[in-house]
C-alpha cells in the first residue's frame, strides 16, 4: 500500500505490516484513505482529527446544496380568469424560488366528460409560463385529474 506521514509526504509503498509498524512508532494510527487506488493510499495520523475534518467537509456540502421542492397548484375546469391570473404569479414565484410546480387540473362528477376544457387551460397555463419555466413532466390524465409538472427554465 502508498503510505503518506503526517506532514504529508510520501513515505512510498510498503507493506501493511511496515506502515502499521511505521505509525505505531509515531504514536498515531494508519487511515485508508482510497480504498479502490490501485495501491491503496493510507495516511498516518489522528483517526479523531480526521473524522472531525470528514464531518466538517460533508456539514459544508450540505449547506450548499439546495433542496428542490415540489409545490402544488390545484385547478379546476371552471376556473375564473382571476383565479388563473392569481395561480400563474404564484407558479413564477415559486420557479424564482427554484421549486418546481404541480399542476392538478381536478374534475367532479360530469366535468369528467369535458376533459379538453382542462387541457385548454393546462396548455394556456404552459404558454403563459413558458418564459419562466419548462415542462418536466407534460399534461396526462391521472384518474379524475390531469397532471403537469413544470420547472424553473434556468437553474441558478
Amino acid at each position: 500500500m502508498r503510505v503518506i506521514d503526517a506532514e504529508g509526504e510520501m513515505m512510498g509503498v510498503m507493506s501493511v505490516r511496515d506502515a502499521v509498524v511505521a505509525a505505531e512508532e509515531s504514536g498515531l494510527d494508519l487511515i485508508e484513505i482510497s480504498p479502490n487506488a490501485e495501491p491503496p493510499v493510507c495516511k498516518i495520523g489522528d483517526i479523531g482529527k480526521f473524522r472531525y475534518e470528514q464531518q466538517k467537509k460533508e456539514a459544508a456540502a450540505r449547506k450548499n446544496q439546495k433542496i428542490v421542492l415540489t409545490k402544488e397548484l390545484k385547478l379546476r375546469p371552471n376556473i375564473e380568469e382571476h383565479d388563473i391570473q392569481v395561480k400563474l404569479r404564484s407558479a413564477r414565484r415559486f420557479f424564482e424560488d427554484g421549486d418546481k410546480v404541480r399542476f392538478t387540473m381536478q374534475f367532479r362528477g360530469r366535468e369528467a366528460e369535458h376533459k379538453e376544457i382542462g387541457y385548454a387551460i393546462i396548455r394556456r397555463i404552459k404558454e403563459e409560463l413558458a418564459d419562466v419555466g419548462k415542462v418536466e413532466m407534460d399534461a396526462r390524465a391521472e384518474g379524475n385529474s390531469v397532471i403537469m409538472i413544470m420547472s424553473a427554465a434556468k437553474s441558478a
